[in-house]
């Protein structure tokens, strides 16, 4: 029979090993109630604040143990060349450290900030967020991680996508939630209207693909860190700057100043053409909106009601969007 191990005892082992891996103390030691099933805690020590990341065994099941291992690889280059993202400490040059009870972690320098609520930036924080994404990207693409055959979206055709949305009005239909019919034919309405050609001419390349508030620092006049790396894989990067806009500039509106100031410090470090950040978003949309927009989407917790409320503004304004942005 598997035993079950509590918070505590999990930390406790992950101490005893990081111990006897780094030969430091631990003084004191705070839970960090953020993400899915993983557990995290503010570590301090004799040698400072640290944070201690455990890979819950189930949630483990669902990566690919080689393309974690070459995210978190990533992570560590790009601290080593002056990007805000958490240093990750290595024993004999392993990233992951494995308990006496076979908990996977890893130990990461603990950094300062503060969690912004979506669409509260100001703009220094999301400017500075720009150049940094832009930097990110100019790293991770030049050249050390090579290219792939295909990126891990492949936007499915029109046909497919207005197919899957008939489906979703049919199940609203059907257990009786009319109130959320005028969402699902905003979506069908974004698809007849989207030019589904622009994603073919779209930059394929290395991105984090998860870029939003609840894995982003900011101190009161910038970005403090870049978090949580374990989804990079090879796809569209423009897709991270879509993702960053609407978490960080869209409120009950998009506010254009910010999403302009994002680009300005994006083009920094990166060569942009026009209607880069329109693109983007269409992008964006076309790959979330079915992961948001369902027959429960009234039942969502916090995080994927904030994403469905993104894809429906996106739906709504998908025509104009250029006109929008001003073609940025």
């Amino acid at each position: 029979m598997e035993t079950i191990f509590t918070e505590e005892m999990i930390l406790e082992d992950l101490i005893k090993t990081f111990h006897q891996s780094f030969g430091l103390n631990v003084i004191e030691t705070t839970s960090i109630k953020r993400g899915w099933l993983n557990l995290k805690w503010k570590v301090t020590t004799d040698a400072g604040e640290l944070l201690f990341k455990q890979y819950n065994k189930e949630r483990y099941k669902l990566y690919n143990p080689e393309e974690l291992l070459l995210a978190l690889s990533q992570q560590i280059r790009l601290y080593d060349q002056g990007l805000a993202c958490p240093e990750v400490l290595t024993q004999n040059e392993n990233i992951f450290l494995e308990s006496g009870n076979g908990e996977r972690f890893i130990v990461m320098a603990y950094c300062q900030g503060k969690i912004i609520s979506p669409g509260k930036t100001n703009i220094h924080q999301i400017y500075d967020l720009g150049r940094a994404t832009g930097k990110m990207h100019r790293l991770l693409n030049d050249g050390t991680l090579g290219m792939n055959n295909s990126p891990q979206f492949n936007p499915p055709s029109r046909e497919a996508r207005l197919a899957h949305w008939n489906v979703v009005w049919h199940e609203c239909m059907g257990i009786g939630k009319p109130l959320l019919l005028a969402d699902v034919e905003a979506q069908i309405k974004a698809t007849e209207e989207m030019n589904i050609e622009l994603l073919e001419l779209l930059q394929t390349g290395w991105a984090h693909r998860d870029l939003w508030v609840d894995n982003l620092l900011f101190n009161d006049n910038g970005l403090s860190a870049i978090l949580d790396f374990d989804r990079l894989k090879y796809d569209y990067p423009q897709l991270d700057v879509a993702r960053a806009v609407m978490s960080c500039a869209l409120d009950d509106d998009l506010d254009v100043s910010l999403a302009s100031a994002f680009m300005e410090g994006y083009s920094e470090e990166r060569e942009v053409v026009e209607g880069y950040l329109t693109h983007s978003l269409q992008l964006l949309w076309y790959m979330e909106s079915t992961w948001w927009i369902n027959a429960n989407m009234d039942q969502h917790s916090i995080p994927p009601a904030r994403f469905a409320k993104e894809m429906i503004w996106l739906a709504e304004n998908q025509k104009n969007m250029s006109s929008l942005l001003g073609n940025i």
